[in-house]
């Protein structure tokens, strides 16, 4: 084990537990900075004895921040939300966060920082949630030049929101909408291979990277997908981006009313997906980050669907005699 203490923020969410891992595995002492440490005691068996430390800590207070950091060597910082909620706003989350992080960094002298970003962030986007990611990597790079934005598509693995989530809305419903038609694109990563990349990002010397996996899908593609594997025949609802915008905004409104989950649909996730969410061409990739042997949906998203079969894992349906 190193004397390398690499600090996580966001480390107990679905990307979280697998970059906290990577590090252990890479012999880092790693300190996991969250709001409520006595939620996230299952992160201390992912490394050896002593060597993940729960800290508490509040992005939104630079006081909590600053402790958190004390002897620390390096930074990533995967603070990030998929819909607003309460207290928790795009703009207090994902830049303001960022924002007071760096900041708290750049004051400990800490020049190792990775800020995990999306595909599609821009200052200028039409989505909240696009436009305070590029907001956030431009405040990250003006306190520290040297971090790392890395920039991933839809992230895919056991615990993830996509896949998932469309699987069990199929459970549920005889149709999926196929919004905007289904034309979309989509360069789905798996969650180890972002965690591999974050952990290599440390010593990258910064730079900008996309990270997306190795094939592109549309939209309808990775619905029949999903339909296929779960063995559910599901009708795709063909649903107009001007009928699916307000239908999100309804119910994001509906769901901010009574949060006993998150929406389905918001509008602005309505308008990132009026955008092809995969790596550019000339972009720093993965294999810039050194991580070259990735995992396809075909072989990851199988282990984790088979739950939303009608029959489950085993059960064989029986053909009426």
């Amino acid at each position: 084990m190193s004397n390398d203490v690499i600090v996580v923020f966001g480390g107990s969410g679905f990307v979280g537990r697998y970059v906290v891992r990577a590090l252990a595995k890479a012999g880092k002492r790693v300190r996991v900075a969250m709001r409520r440490p006595h939620l996230g005691q299952d992160l201390r068996v992912m490394g050896d004895v002593g060597q993940i430390q729960l800290v508490q800590a509040n992005v939104r207070n630079p006081e909590s921040v600053a402790r958190a950091l004390e002897g620390a060597t390096g930074v990533i910082n995967l603070v990030g939300i998929l819909y607003e909620s309460g207290k928790q706003s795009f703009q207090s989350t994902q830049l303001e966060g960022a924002r007071v992080v760096a900041a708290e960094s750049a004051k400990a002298g800490i020049t190792r920082f990775v800020q995990m970003s999306a595909l599609g962030a821009d200052p200028a986007s039409a989505s909240n949630y696009g436009r305070t990611k590029g907001e956030a990597e431009q405040a990250v790079l003006g306190l520290i030049p040297s971090a790392a934005i890395l920039r991933p598509s839809i992230i895919f693995g056991p615990e993830d929101n996509f896949f998932n989530q469309f699987a069990a809305m199929a459970r549920m419903s005889p149709a999926l909408p196929l919004i905007g038609g289904g034309n979309t694109k989509f360069q789905p990563v798996y969650v180890g291979n972002v965690a591999e990349a974050a952990v290599n990002a440390l010593d990258s010397g910064g730079g900008t990277y996309e990270l997306g996996g190795p094939r592109t899908y549309s939209f309808k593609e990775i619905l029949e997908y999903i339909l296929k594997e779960i063995e559910r025949p599901r009708f795709l609802a063909p649903l107009p981006f001007f009928i699916a915008q307000p239908l999100g905004a309804v119910l994001n409104a509906v769901f901010k009313l009574y949060p006993f989950a998150g929406p389905p649909l918001t509008d602005d996730q309505v308008v990132m997906l009026k955008t092809d969410n995969v790596v550019s061409a000339g972009a720093k990739t993965l294999a810039d980050l050194r991580v070259t042997i990735l995992e396809s949906v075909e072989s990851i998203v199988p282990t984790y669907l088979y739950r939303f079969k009608p029959y489950g894992q085993f059960q064989v349906k029986r053909k009426a005699s």
